[in-house]
């Protein structure tokens, strides 16, 4: 049955009776969220179970309260959990190139870093001292002297007998040799040792010989005896050393003896440090050398340093980490690299936490498209969340050409809870496509776009205006424009019974109707402002709006409001500008002729129609046959399409307006122009509703204003769609003053019985209209219309067999 709307059924208001506050000042703020107990039951389940594998994607629109929803559960749930270990990385003293992760109770980490430093720091002003303490050098002189006694024994020895045999002790190049010497102690001369008789110079060459031996065999005493000495001052030198570093290193020991690695990584430290004395010890200044000289070796010490990477010191409780890029280095850290002498030179110091190491033994807040578009970041999330370990590696490594020499950190284990949020489109690719993701990430927190208009979301919508306008210093709100800032949630929620949890906008419209009562010298924000606000809103957005009705009213596009036509109606669509969306009036046509073709889609001949509408027109079709061709098949030809469309046409909206057009010029019935038409259809005439009703209501609404409203204008809507009503308040008026009107149907029929002022007519039992009525006069025009089409088949037959 139709219904013509009511002022008051087309816009649901709320009531000020309702608010017990005069403003937003009285109000305490918001805690926690708003008509979201899914996503939050879902969340805390989450968030609970500690299983592998249970992370969570929450899914939701832009603005629908995704992060505040977590940063409220996370921010009470994490103060009732341990804080999680500290992580330092430790010179490898076996291997450099691997330095070794360890694990220490919070806030230890940077005290092991300072008692290192200490240590170091000590050793640094001890050793020396003890270098240069008389006990060592009496040591040292004990060995030395002793050493040099004995040598000067054992040549003392080989002099006196060389010299009583005629010889003496000579330096040459090769080292002492033995020479025969004249009485006057003078080296014999070659000329000389020739002039001498053969058995002179047989004896002489037989004792140098002898000498020679014995000479040598001292020389290689001397050297064996070097070899102790110098070992005899290194265990010295160790032992000295020993007696100032074996004490503080014990202490430090015993103090981290409940980490098996530290107590290794100490015992490493005095045998290196035992190992490499001379860099203790006072080094005397070298000259500063050019550039281009050959690079002198270094004493560094940082390999006796500590690189904390992760310091809970001041962390409170389990750690959230909220990461807004993603990249790969941000997520699982870097080694970093130093210029030197025009080298890139690293070491295990330069070993840079990421957020999972920041977050290790909490959680991790990351936006799903962001990771996405990382390159490496999701692969390599999903690795660590599946081995339950952090590793540091570069990843371009394998796309060089020449594979370069660099470090392989230990890598760090791995306790997290991951959360992803992203839209739900996101989320459905991730689920359907990629296995990983469904074994990972089991928990869906699905936050929904719209909330039950109920007593209790009205007041906590009146506490979220209390929160932005004491959160950001706004002025306090009336509780007048309070309820316009609820009837706004319903118009974006698309319903009277609903309101908007995409929040984001509704704080901006809070923010503007803020900046319009300042912009006035106000004290608070009332009704009007948030009205003007809203008006403002629209301005500077609806330009491609206003262009496009210029265009109709100057029957560019052709868009008729008054008179009647046979095979044309305007129908309505929304056009949706991502950050606007507008009501667009258009005409509809059809044309019938002679054939069997039925129904032409010409946007789809065109490839201009998209699936949906494709299968409107198929509908259409459908209704048709089963109604007017219950006794007989009828043959029929038409064309539908929607004249000046440039763009694709998607959605079934129009198949009411379709029908109406193609019925209308079936019979030759003219339709009013005055009312335009919206409405999906299915196979037995049952009118569905549609979206965008507001707009699209609100567009023709425009046209009709312009070109002078006479109390004939007029919509027809679903029946379905009258609860989702929140029209302007313009349009409200008009309806109340008689200058505009909605009628609401259930059945395709009732639109028509509008358009034409004739009865659609119901099937008799002998299977035929009444007379007088749109369907008689439907199907008896596709009667004669295929009776016709049988008598020129007939004449052709006949023809061809002459």
């Amino acid at each position: 049955m139709v219904r013509k709307l009511q002022a008051e059924e087309v816009y649901k208001k709320c009531e000020h009776s309702i608010f017990d506050f005069e403003t937003t000042e009285e109000l305490s703020p918001l805690k926690g969220t708003i008509g979201q107990d899914r996503a939050v039951a879902s969340l805390e389940f989450g968030l609970n179970l500690p299983a592998k594998g249970f992370n969570i994607y929450a899914l939701g629109e832009q603005g629908t309260g995704k992060m505040r929803a977590i940063r409220t559960l996370l921010s009470e749930k994490v103060k009732k959990e341990p804080v999680p270990p500290d992580w330092c990385y430790l010179y490898n003293f076996k291997n450099p190139d691997a330095p070794v992760a360890v694990s220490l109770p919070a806030g230890r980490a940077t005290e092991f870093q300072k008692d290192m430093e200490n240590l170091i720091n000590t050793l640094k002003v001890e050793i020396p001292k003890a270098f240069e303490s008389k006990e060592y050098d009496k040591q040292r002189n004990k060995i030395l002297e002793d050493f040099q006694q004995k040598q000067r024994e054992w040549f003392s020895t080989v002099e006196e007998e060389a010299k009583a045999k005629g010889f003496a002790i000579r330096k040459a190049l090769a080292g002492l040799i033995i020479v025969p010497v004249k009485r006057n102690g003078e080296p014999l001369t070659e000329e000389e040792f020739q002039a001498l008789d053969p058995d002179t110079r047989k004896r002489i060459d037989e004792l140098g010989k002898m000498l020679q031996d014995k000479l040598d065999d001292v020389v290689r005493a001397v050297k064996e005896a070097e070899k102790i000495v110098k070992d005899m001052l290194a265990r010295l030198e160790r032992q000295i050393a020993l007696d100032v570093i074996e004490q503080p290193i014990e202490e430090l020991k015993k103090k981290y003896s409940f980490n098996e690695k530290i107590v290794n990584y100490l015992d490493a430290v005095k045998e290196d440090i035992l190992n490499n004395i001379q860099d203790f010890k006072i080094q005397e200044e070298v000259p500063a050398v050019p550039p281009f000289m050959k690079i002198q070796r270094e004493v560094s010490f940082a390999k006796y340093s500590v690189n904390v990477l992760v310091d809970n010191s001041t962390t409170e409780g389990a750690p959230v980490v909220y990461e807004p890029n993603p990249t790969y280095l941000n997520l699982f850290g870097r080694i970093e690299y130093k210029i030197q002498y025009g080298m890139a030179i690293t070491d295990f110091t330069m070993i840079k936490p990421g957020s999972l190491h920041k977050a290790n033994g909490g959680y991790l807040v990351i936006d799903a498209m962001a990771l996405i578009k990382n390159l490496f970041s999701y692969d390599s999330l999903k690795r660590a969340l599946r081995s339950k370990e952090i590793r540091i590696e570069d990843v371009w490594e394998q796309y060089r050409l020449i594979t370069t020499t660099t470090l392989r950190p230990e890598p760090i284990p791995l306790n997290v809870k991951v959360i992803l949020t992203g839209t739900p489109f996101l989320y459905y690719i991730l689920y359907n496509y990629d296995e990983e993701y469904r074994e990972l990430f089991k928990v869906k927190a699905d936050f929904d776009i719209r909330m039950p208009r109920t007593e209790e979301n009205i007041k906590k919508y009146a506490q979220f205006v209390s929160l932005c306008q004491k959160e950001e210093g706004l002025l306090p709100f009336h509780k007048s424009a309070v309820a316009k800032i609820v009837e706004y949630g319903s118009r974006l929620a698309e319903h009277q019974e609903k309101l908007s949890t995409q929040f984001s906008s509704i704080a901006d419209l809070i923010r503007e109707s803020h900046f319009w009562a300042k912009k006035d010298g106000k004290t608070q924000v009332y009704e009007e402002d948030v009205n003007k606000a809203l008006e403002q809103r629209v301005y500077r957005s609806a330009s491609i709006e206003e262009k496009l009705r210029e265009l109709i009213v100057e029957d560019v596009l052709i868009v008729e409001t008054s008179g009647r036509k046979v095979g044309q109606i305007n129908g309505l669509a929304v056009i949706d500008l991502g950050d606007y969306s507008f009501g667009k009036p258009s005409r509809i046509t059809a044309r019938v002729y002679l054939g069997k073709a039925g129904i032409v889609n010409i946007e789809r001949e065109t490839k201009m129609s998209g699936k949906i509408h494709e299968k409107a027109v198929m509908i259409l079709s459908s209704y048709l046959w089963s109604k007017y061709a219950i006794k007989k098949p009828i043959s029929l030809s038409a064309s539908l399409t929607f004249e000046q469309l440039y763009e694709m046409i998607e959605g079934d909206s129009a198949t009411c307006a379709e029908l109406y057009a193609l019925l209308s010029s079936i019979a030759e019935i003219p339709l009013k122009q005055n009312i335009a038409v919206t409405g999906s259809m299915d196979q037995k005439g049952e009118v569905q509703p549609v979206g965008g009703i507001n707009e699209k209501i609100e567009g023709f609404f425009e046209l009709c204003k312009i070109r002078g409203l006479d109390g004939t204008h007029g919509v027809i809507i679903p029946r379905r769609n009258t609860k989702h009503l929140m029209l302007k308040e313009e349009i409200q008026k008009a309806i109340k003053d008689g200058a505009f009107h909605i009628y609401a149907i259930d059945y395709a029929e009732e639109g028509l019985e509008i358009l034409t002022d004739m009865p659609a007519g119901e099937l008799q039992q002998d299977g035929t209209y009444p007379e007088g009525t749109i369907n008689y006069l439907v199907m008896k025009k596709l009667d004669a219309m295929s009776e016709l089409l049988k008598q020129k088949e007939k004449e052709e037959e006949k023809k061809n067999e002459k």
